[in-house]
């Protein structure tokens, strides 16, 4: 089975957009979504980074992002999917509720259900990239190897 997704507003699988209600810490600064520190990381070390951090709503911080008539920085096609895991990956950290979410997915392909986008989702073709997608199915697997990893409750050795 494939899991799609795409509003912010769907349950269950509405976490994994980029604009769900769910902040995170990264570099210093608290942003109020995913989409707000990937945007802003297009113009890292400038005011209108700033100014996408503090945007009212993730629509808003795309809209400041996507603006044309700002540099975006010389590297970012090279960055761009760094900057995505980074951010999906301290999204899910940061909350355990949608870390479950994406856990429960066991081994399920997850796709962003989008026409539009056929970089980050599956296109108007349906054979998109999928990259966001594809970062959150790496992000589950990093999440489940360290959950596996962590040591659990210290058990008392008895005394003799």
């Amino acid at each position: 089975m494939t899991i799609y997704f795409y509003g912010a507003d769907d349950v269950p699988y509405g976490c994994f957009s980029n604009f769900s209600a769910h902040d995170l810490e990264l570099d210093g600064h608290l942003w109020p979504t995913s989409e707000h520190y990937f945007q802003a990381q297009k113009f890292v070390g400038t005011r209108h980074a700033d100014l996408i951090r503090r945007a009212r709503t993730p629509l808003r911080a795309a809209e400041l992002g996507r603006d044309p008539s700002r540099p975006l920085r010389r590297d970012w096609e090279r960055v761009k999917d760094d900057v995505m895991r980074r951010a999906v990956a301290a999204k899910f950290r940061a909350h355990a509720d949608i870390r479950e979410i994406l856990l429960s997915t066991a081994d399920e392909e997850i796709v962003e259900d989008t026409g539009t986008d056929h970089y980050w989702g599956r296109g108007r073709t349906g054979n998109g990239k999928n990259m966001l997608g594809r970062i959150l199915m790496r992000t589950r697997t990093q999440l489940r190897t360290e959950a596996q990893e962590r040591p659990g409750p210290a058990v008392a050795k008895s005394p003799g």
